[in-house]
């Protein structure tokens, strides 16, 4: 019988962005709810948050099922660039995280490898790593570089490929359950943060084993995960 490697090097570290690193949730759901209305779609701002970590793609169809307003893949683009706009205009209010910034300095100086994975667009994305005083050659895989964007696996298992890591040696890190669900599909541990909204038991539902309040308390706590300070 052929045995899975065992790893005694620390997992590698996949994170989700919006909820996880940046505090930019709720700028996404003000950002949905303006283009929403744009094209006269009324839908309460919790239905928002709940589809916040999907591509945009699905997050427009899975709002216009609910709806009862079926949308054409143009309707679904433009909708979808109007989000960038409002966004755009919103961005200068998205701060990091507590402790992310801190938290990313201190796997780079443990060797931890570690990357990014996000549903969002690159434009969108990138700004990120200033926020978070990272180099713009830091690994991340944005929306653009994928096929399916969340819950599938495909974003997880590209950030992986591009650190050049074993996906089952990694550690997803996200807020909410399309990124856990994302992370069960591509095969890896998936930790949670609450720092997104999401509640814990939602998270552990969804595959996490750990739920941490946002990135300081995950800092705090990475000998749970395996890695050690």
């Amino acid at each position: 019988m052929t045995r899975n490697p065992v790893s005694t090097e620390p997992p590698a570290l996949l994170f989700d962005l919006d909820g996880t690193l940046i505090d930019s949730v709720y700028q996404h759901v003000l950002a949905w709810r303006e283009a929403l209305s744009e094209f006269d779609l009324d839908l309460a701002i919790w239905r928002i948050h709940r589809r916040i970590g999907m591509s945009g793609g699905l997050f427009v169809s899975a709002l216009a099922r609910e709806t009862g307003r079926p949308l054409d893949e143009e309707k679904v683009r433009a909708l979808t660039e109007a989000h960038a706009a409002a966004y755009a205009r919103l961005r200068e209010s998205v701060r990091p995280l507590p402790g992310a910034s801190r938290l990313l300095d201190t796997l780079t100086e443990q060797g931890v490898t570690w990357g990014i994975a996000t549903s969002g667009l690159a434009a969108s994305a990138r700004f990120a790593l200033e926020l978070l005083g990272q180099s713009q050659d830091t690994p991340m895989v944005t929306r653009d570089q994928v096929r399916y964007a969340k819950p599938d696996p495909d974003l997880f298992l590209a950030a992986a490929n591009q650190v050049g890591v074993d996906i089952r040696h990694a550690i997803v890190v996200g807020d909410s359950v399309w990124d856990l669900l994302a992370a069960r599909r591509a095969g890896a541990l998936g930790v949670g943060l609450l720092s997104g909204g999401y509640g814990r038991e939602e998270l552990e539902r969804a595959g996490a084993y750990r739920v941490y309040q946002d990135p300081a308390d995950l800092l705090a706590h990475l000998d749970e995960i395996g890695v050690r300070q």
